[in-house]
Parts: structure tokens; sequence; C-alpha cells
């Protein structure tokens, strides 16, 4: 679905089956969803998924026809319709050696970034359109990142010139995080960094290195990681059969990363 047939639907009800979410109640359920990209688009997809896992509750009897699905009924619901496999211990081990960086204690990250927020005001494309341009500019010209940090950002770090200071790991929103961390690049960042808050331009100023956490100490954690990504995984999986055995209007399904939440 291209960006002008997203916004007709926007102003039209979605269906699931036999079952209509209005307008209205996407657009007061977007309030939940202020951080989205889109809060909209994000708020449909989330009730329509809702609505379809609520559905198949009702045909398994778990719930009666006119109830709402709560979180103990859906738990029963996918515990029910999916198995998920649990990671081993060679499939954690398999990860330690493979993400070396991930496990290291006490990193440090100083940088500075210039925010392009997505507003409602200003088209998505328009805006990425501005932050690419600008990127380009910054890449011939790196010396002037501060000036352009006061003169574009939308972040309050614009008074500095757009410096965030000292990060670790764990400051920031998981995507911009692996901006940071994920690489050993110095300087201006060849590429937009993407987060539900708009399109960030990123300069690293200094790398301190950390201490490498054992395996032993890690081993629990990357089974939870490893665990939920799995889950995760399934989830969208199973809640795309479902989609594709409903009849659905509106429902904006189709480019969404996150069956549950956004």
């Amino acid at each position: 679905m291209d960006e002008a047939s997203q916004t007709i639907a926007r102003e039209l009800p979605a269906r699931v089956n036999d079952v209509v979410i209005s307008a209205a109640t996407i657009e007061a359920e977007s309030r939940h969803y202020a951080n989205a990209p889109d809060p909209s688009l994000a708020a449909r997809r989330a009730l329509v998924v809702h609505e379809l896992l609520r559905q198949r509750a009702v045909a398994l009897e778990l719930i009666a026809p006119d109830a709402d699905i709560d979180d103990t009924t859906l738990d029963t619901l996918l515990a029910r319709e999916m198995r998920v496999p649990e990671p081993t211990r060679e499939d954690c081990a398999r990860y330690y050696a493979q993400h070396p960086a991930r496990f290291v204690r006490n990193e440090l990250v100083y940088a500075s970034h210039i925010l392009f927020a997505v507003t409602d005001r200003v088209p998505l494309a328009l805006l990425r359109q501005k932050a690419e341009q600008t990127l380009g500019e910054l890449l011939r010209a790196p010396d002037t990142f501060e000036a352009h940090a006061r003169e574009l950002s939308n972040c309050p770090s614009a008074g500095v010139g757009g410096s965030l200071g000292q990060l670790t790991r764990g400051d920031t929103v998981p995507e911009f995080e692996a901006a940071l961390f994920d690489c050993t690049d110095l300087g201006i960042l060849p590429r937009l960094v993407r987060t539900r808050f708009g399109f960030h331009l990123v300069r690293i100023d200094q790398r301190v290195p950390g201490d490498p956490v054992s395996f032993e100490d890690a081993a629990d954690t990357i089974a939870r990681y490893l665990s939920e990504r799995v889950r995760h995984k399934a989830v969208q999986q199973y809640v795309s059969i479902l989609a594709s055995e409903a009849s659905l209007e509106n429902a904006a399904l189709e480019a969404a990363t996150s069956p549950l939440v956004q």
C-alpha cells in the first residue's frame, strides 16, 4: 500500500469478517501510539490484530461471542495454538560467539545527532528527502555539523550543537542504540538512522572500549532474548495465518512489523 492509499484508508473504518472497527475508534486508539511514526496506522493494525485474536478465541470457545479478549485468555490461546521451541545452550553459545560486541560491560560512546522529527505537518517522504539532503551536505562539510544541528534539529540537544554526551547501552531506543554500538565507525555515519521519533543524522565523536562479559554471565540473558525473538516470530506467523483466513478491509496489515504492538 502506497502513502496515498494509506491516507485514504485512514479515513475509512476497518473490517474483520463481520466486525467493523470505526474510524472514530481507530482515532481514539491512536493516542496510545503517539511515539509511532504513524499513530493512526499503528492503532489500526493493533485493533485489527486484536479483533483477529478475539474472534479466534471465540471460535475455540475460550470466551463468549460478545466478550473481549484479556491477557489471560490471549496467553491461553497462544499456548494452545503455537509451539515455540526453547533455545538450547548451543544456540546461546553460537549467538554469543557471533555477536561479541553485544557482550561488553562499561562500553561508552560520545555522540551527537540532528533529529528530523515525524509530525503530522510534514509528509514522511519530504522529511526523509530533507534529512538525506542534509546528510549529503554534512558528508561534504563535516565541520558544519553543529551549525546544522542548531538550525535544523528538533531535539533539545540542538542548543548544544546536537551533542548527546556520554551514552551506554540501554540509554536510548533500541534502533538508535544499534546504530551507535553495533559498528566501529567514527565521525558522521553515512546513512540515516530511523527511529520512532524520526530520522537522525548521527556523528560518533568518541568510543571507549568496555570489558568483555563471559558467556556464563551472559547465558541467561541470551536465552531470554532468543526465546522472546522466536516467540515474536511465531506470533507474527500465527497472526498472518489468521489474517489470510479472514475477510479484511482497510486492515493495513501488509506492512506491519509487529503483530501485537507497535
